[in-house]
């Protein structure tokens, strides 16, 4: 990661939410990448990999989208014989982050506060750590930076590994109850990363078929 030109932007919860599933999909169903609108509610709106589940209807990712593209951390593109708009992020290049940078601060973005332990379990999909010690060299980076991506918090009663979070703005209330349950318990297994994938799949293909739908009807 290179010193920034720019500072560091705030996003709300629903921008930080849009911009943290581009980032993930972009790596973990690249075939489905860039995205379209109802693939990217689908992708928000996951019961796995995701603190806190929400429930966004279409127009409030369309008006994410929106906010996003103004600050140029999005950008939309179409082609490849489609028609639909289809979207991606530019948070990488903009502010020059490698692989494992942008694959620790998407998983803060979408999962809230972690320990090294748990950015290491949880980011396989979207980055192979080699070890504890390379997840932490990339987070003293990002919260070394001329413009801080993260920060670390104060050590809780009874817990060994500190904790990180983004810096990117969000009013999420975290329940701080959770930094004593063992990593173990919160990782997630192997049939909710396929259900992810899965969710991707049908709303890909549930777009295609409206898509056909108004095709025969028109």
């Amino acid at each position: 990661m290179e010193e920034q030109l720019q500072t560091l932007p705030q996003l709300d919860d629903q921008e930080l939410r849009v911009l943290g599933s581009l980032i993930e999909k972009s790596r973990t169903t690249p075939e489905y990448y860039p995205m379209t609108i109802n693939a990217l509610t689908a992708a928000c709106n996951q019961k796995t990999s995701r603190r806190p589940v929400v429930q966004y209807d279409e127009q409030t990712v369309v008006l994410a989208l929106d906010r996003l593209k103004r600050r140029g951390l999005v950008a939309t593109m179409t082609g490849g014989g489609s028609r639909v708009v289809k979207y991606k992020h530019n948070i990488g290049l903009n502010y020059q982050l490698l692989p494992e940078e942008l694959a620790v601060l998407c998983m803060l973005l979408l999962r809230g506060p972690q320990t090294p332990g748990e950015l290491n379990s949880n980011s396989g999909r979207l980055y192979e750590f080699d070890s504890l010690e390379e997840v932490q060299a990339v987070l003293e980076k990002l919260s070394g930076a001329p413009a801080p991506f993260v920060e670390q918090l104060p050590r809780q009663t009874g817990q060994k590994e500190m904790r990180y979070r983004h810096l990117m703005g969000g009013t999420a209330d975290w329940d701080e109850t959770e930094a004593g349950q063992p990593a173990a318990a919160r990782k997630e297994s192997e049939v909710e990363q396929r259900l992810s994938v899965v969710e991707q799949e049908l709303a890909e293909l549930k777009e295609q078929f409206g898509r056909l739908m108004k095709e025969l009807m028109g």
